[in-house]
Order: C-alpha cells, then structure tokens, then sequence
C-alpha cells in the first residue's frame, strides 16, 4: 500500500491533467452556439461539482493523521471513482471522434501500485 504523501501526489498530478481537459472544455463550450453551449456548461457543472468533492475529501486525507489517512482513503476512492466517471462521459460529450478513429486510451479509476 502507498504511503499518504505518495497516494496524495499521485491523485494530485491526475487532477491537474483533469483540470487542464476541462479548461479545454470551458474554451469549447465558449465557442459553441447556443444551444450546444448550454448542453456544453451543464457537463461542465456536473463535472465541477464532482471534482469539488473530490478535492475537498483530498484535503482532508492530506491534513489526516497517519492513523486515520487509511479510513478517510476509502470516501477518496469512491469521490474519485465518481469523478473518473464523470470526466469519462464529459470526454465522450466533448470528443467525440471520427468512427474511422479509435477511442482514446483508459486510464485507471484511481492510482494503481
């Protein structure tokens, strides 16, 4: 099992690759036409709301006793899971490619080690 300081760094870095996809879908959604903005902003709200949460228990298992890390760990996994999910259907709303291409890679629902 990872120690706090690693699983905590590891769930960081993933954000700030989430963080920066939806910053391409907030650019998207600007440039869209009414109707498709509108469908483009509440993804985006659902997608925000989930990562709040995400963020807010990751602050708690950062500020955690080594005792209670491992405790607080599994609301992170699941408001991570959440998250995961909701990033993988805003990518599925926002990018959806050609059929002649193939889907994009998965990556996992939270870190493995």
């Amino acid at each position: 099992m990872p120690t706090r300081d690693e699983y905590v760094a590891t769930l960081k870095n993933q954000l700030d690759k989430w963080n920066a996809e939806i910053g391409h879908w907030e650019n998207k959604a600007a440039a869209a036409k009414d109707e498709l903005r509108k469908s483009y902003r509440a993804q985006l709200e659902k997608i925000k709301a989930k990562r709040e949460k995400a963020l807010y228990t990751l602050k708690l298992v950062e500020g955690a006793s080594a005792a209670a890390w491992g405790d607080l760990r599994w609301g992170l996994d699941d408001a991570w899971d959440r998250l995961h999910d909701a990033m993988k259907e805003a990518r599925m709303h926002f990018e959806r490619p050609p059929a002649s291409l193939a889907p994009p890679p998965v990556e996992p629902r939270r870190p493995t080690y």
